[in-house]
């Protein structure tokens, strides 16, 4: 008998990452809370730009994105050739894990941190290494006490996803202090434009006087272009020159990187967006607590909330929400299967998750 191709060892014990669902059975209003997605959506300005582009679909796009890096060195005061882009961040998760580690080594990330982590140190054949939490945040004495000869990679989603919890600037220096040399500290900031507290940096001033830190940053959260894709890693030049080896040659496509120009430039729809998370995370927050449930401060565009001791409170309080149309996300993947996170939507959207769990909270 012919034997099948196999994949190589460990392959198959990768759990696959499950995005948050799109669709509900039988809602004629879907209200979509699940994938922490932008509230307003995108500039206008970067959606003009994307149709521009439509006529010159047969031309392969700029393979080192280079009016895209400009434009986000402008934007953050960075140096351009210091940036490399990625279709999202996942990509550029996924090329550091692929560049920096392989079998018999070791990346380190915080327990509820981001499923991607896991998932690429795996795909490499390197050993994940979940590290405890304090109170759903990331815990720098527990990570360094974990880093071994064998750690390549330290994962650190900053704010987090899905705990929505930060670590100050002084926090986060201390972590990289106690690291050595050889380990690459990854520093995942897809959420920083929400950060408004005076002690958080997303990692710019790391990667800019260290030879081992990575920033990571999205188009996919503040800047509303989840759908193209389009992520950063702004690090040292050696480092850059690693992922521009490994990373595909035209990885950025020209309508996203046309896109993405564009909303960078808009810095009022940024600004909006902002605003109106800063109005409505906080309502939300209050509200669900009026409610009795409990709810981990967060200071991204998501709130996650408790349901008492038992899973299937939170496995039922997610079909109910279903039931009326509203998306939101299970965290049994996580290691949270007493919660669900719930994304900062438009106003009558958060009216609607509040008016909901409080006709679920009373039918119990």
């Amino acid at each position: 008998m012919t034997e099948l191709p196999m994949p190589r060892p460990g392959i198959l014990d990768i759990s696959p990452y499950v995005g948050g669902e799109s669709k509900a059975e039988g809602a004629a209003r879907v209200i979509r809370l699940a994938s922490n997605e932008s509230a307003l959506g995108p500039s206008p300005r970067a959606v003009e730009a994307y149709r521009a582009q439509a006529h010159e679909l047969h031309r392969y796009p700029d393979g080192g994105s280079t009016a895209l890096r400009e434009a986000v060195a402008r934007r953050y005061g960075l140096d351009a050739r210091r940036i490399v882009c990625g279709t999202g961040s996942d990509e550029l998760i996924s090329l550091l894990a692929r560049a920096y580690a392989g079998p018999g080594d070791e990346v380190v990330y915080s327990r509820h941190g981001f499923l991607m982590y896991p998932i690429a140190a795996q795909s490499v054949g390197a050993s994940p290494v979940a590290v405890p939490e304090r109170d759903l945040t990331a815990d720098v004495d527990a990570m360094l006490a974990r880093v071994t000869p064998c750690t390549r990679l330290v994962y650190l989603a900053n704010p987090n996803n899905p705990t929505g919890t930060c670590l100050p600037r002084e926090e986060v220096n201390r972590l990289h202090a106690g690291l050595p040399r050889s380990t690459l500290l990854v520093l995942d900031a897809a959420y920083a434009e929400f950060v408004t507290r005076n002690d958080y940096e997303p990692g710019i001033e790391l990667a800019e006087r260290s030879d081992n830190v990575v920033m990571l940053r999205t188009f996919s959260k503040i800047y509303a272009l989840a759908a193209l894709r389009i992520g950063w890693a702004y690090a040292p030049a050696g480092i850059v020159d690693v992922l521009n080896r490994v990373r595909g040659v035209f990885n950025v496509n020209l309508p996203a990187q046309a896109a993405a120009v564009a909303a960078l430039e808009d810095v009022a729809a940024v600004d909006r967006a902002r605003a109106h998370n800063d109005r409505w995370r906080p309502w939300l927050e209050r509200e669900l607590g009026a409610l009795g449930l409990e709810v981990t401060p967060a200071v991204a565009n998501f709130v996650l909330v408790r349901f008492g001791a038992r899973p299937k409170d939170a496995n039922a309080a997610f079909a109910f929400l279903q039931s009326r149309g509203i998306l939101t996300r299970k965290m049994v993947a996580y290691g949270l299967p007493e919660h669900i996170r719930i994304t900062v939507g438009l106003e009558e959207e958060m009216r609607a998750v509040v008016a909901a769990l409080a006709d679920f909270l009373a039918r119990r």
